[in-house]
């Protein structure tokens, strides 16, 4: 139903927000105690940063560390809820043969989250790699880099993951229909449903965000804020905030444009 997508997508907003500018200043950590914030970037005392910043930026690794345990806990209902719309959609038959089919599913929920919390881990590291090739430092800030990465990870591989299944190079019939829907769907952006919005969008936000996010840092303003890798990662999550109201507009959008026709 459309009202619940719009009140779900609502909730998963504001608790990103609140996981992103909130959480890191209710977990204490052990390095929360040593700032690990260059002094460097302190030099510029004509204009200091605004005290709501001082506990975000005081130490980087923290607060990365903060916010992937957050997000962990926010994606996985989010991933949860998507796939059961994604489930209840891909039934077909007659009622009580539906309700077989979900209860089969439902069975297999434990090994499809399995699965998919492996895929993204496994993916972190790869994200890692990509993150270096990019131009993130190779020797030093290792867990910082390794933090974003799993963030990254995480916003883009569980959901899709966790509903569509991982793609596999098997040669069975559902390898095959599933690896095509992963191409179909982040290879060729062919999207055609909402559910599929709710899917791709904030995949794609995130990784833009994430991009843009990196442009900060090579200004010279010595801000603490600038500090590897705290705009990326703001970048990420209000990118995936971004894709996610996109895909909520353009679907309300077509559904009440699909209604006014057939009202016609």
């Amino acid at each position: 139903p459309f009202a619940q997508y719009t009140s779900v997508v609502s909730v998963h907003t504001i608790l990103l927000g609140f996981t992103a500018l909130f959480l890191p200043r209710t977990i204490l950590l052990l390095d929360r105690v040593i700032p690990d914030i260059d002094a460097a970037q302190l030099t510029s005392r004509d204009k200091p940063q605004h005290p709501f910043l001082v506990p975000l930026t005081a130490s980087p690794t923290s607060t990365l560390a903060c916010i992937c345990v957050g997000v962990v806990v926010l994606q996985g209902w989010w991933g949860g809820w998507i796939r059961n719309w994604w489930i209840g959609m891909a039934l077909e038959g007659s009622a009580e043969e539906k309700r077989g089919e979900k209860a089969l599913m439902d069975n297999r929920k434990s090994t499809a989250l399995r699965v998919a919390w492996t895929m993204t881990l496994n993916l972190s590291f790869v994200m890692h790699s990509v993150l270096v090739i990019f131009g993130a430092p190779l020797t030093s800030h290792v867990l910082k880099t390794y933090f974003l990465a799993l963030l990254l990870s995480i916003l883009t591989a569980f959901t899709p993951s966790y509903c569509l299944g991982p793609p596999s190079l098997k040669s069975d019939t559902s390898s095959v229909l599933r690896r095509m829907t992963w191409v179909r769907l982040f290879a060729e952006f062919s999207i055609h449903t909402p559910i599929e919005r709710a899917i791709v969008y904030p995949v794609i936000g995130t990784m833009v965000g994430c991009w843009i996010g990196v442009i900060p840092i090579a200004l010279d303003w010595d801000r603490p804020w600038q500090a590897w890798p705290l705009t990326p990662a703001f970048g990420a999550i209000i990118g995936h905030i971004s894709g996610s109201l996109f895909a909520l507009t353009s679907s309300a959008t077509k559904y009440l444009a699909n209604e006014h026709v057939r009202s016609l």
